[in-house]
């Protein structure tokens, strides 16, 4: 039977180890039902009213998805960055930097916002200096958030596509069975070096 002992703080390490993957496997599993729960959420945000204006300075995360108003006094600046039209056609979403009216200001202390007035094939500047717009809140841009025109803003640009909570990664599952399966391969390795272990001993 002496050939049959196993090592005490090898095995220690490896069981401590396994049984860690196996906290995150569940923890992943955890975090999948919460995103799903947010997807869910989102999902409903446009249901909800107008918000007009948009309240967001500290918290956008809790606005997105959700239908706003915004007044663009002036544009200061334009931002293109790769990005698909309604059709799912390739080029380059077309963003401005907006000062915003005196009422908004009040309510999200932020004196820009950016707007993404729509899609081009190219990168040349749109013909819009401002204005009214309404639209989706997503997430991006300096503050957080952007606001996703309903309508193309000038005559040159095509609709954007319209932002879906839908197209949130939820990975986690996959990461859950990554935690299991690297849990059950790390005690499996450790099974067949102990055999190889008594075999050379016995």
């Amino acid at each position: 039977m002496t050939g049959r002992k196993i090592p005490i703080i090898p095995t220690v390490f490896v069981v401590a180890a396994a049984a860690t993957m196996v906290v995150l496997g569940f923890w992943q599993l955890g975090r999948k039902d919460e995103k799903e729960a947010l997807i869910a959420r989102y999902q409903g945000a446009a249901d909800l009213p107008l918000l007009d204006p948009i309240p967001i300075a500290s918290e956008p995360d809790a606005f997105l998805y959700r239908r706003a108003a915004l007044d663009c006094r002036e544009v200061t600046g334009w931002n293109a960055i790769a990005g698909r039209n309604a059709n799912g056609a390739s080029g380059y979403v077309q963003i401005a930097s907006c000062q915003i009216g005196e009422s908004q200001r009040a309510q999200s202390d932020q004196p820009m916002a950016e707007v993404v007035a729509g899609w081009s094939r190219d990168l040349q500047l749109p013909d819009w200096d401002g204005g009214p717009v309404t639209g989706i809140i997503a997430r991006g841009g300096e503050n957080g958030w952007r606001l996703v025109a309903d309508s193309p803003l000038a005559d040159e640009l095509q609709a954007n596509a319209t932002p879906d909570p839908r197209e949130l990664p939820n990975n986690h599952l996959a990461y859950a069975g990554q935690w299991f399966f690297f849990a059950l391969t790390a005690l499996g390795i450790y099974w067949l070096a102990l055999r190889r272990r008594w075999r050379n001993r016995g």
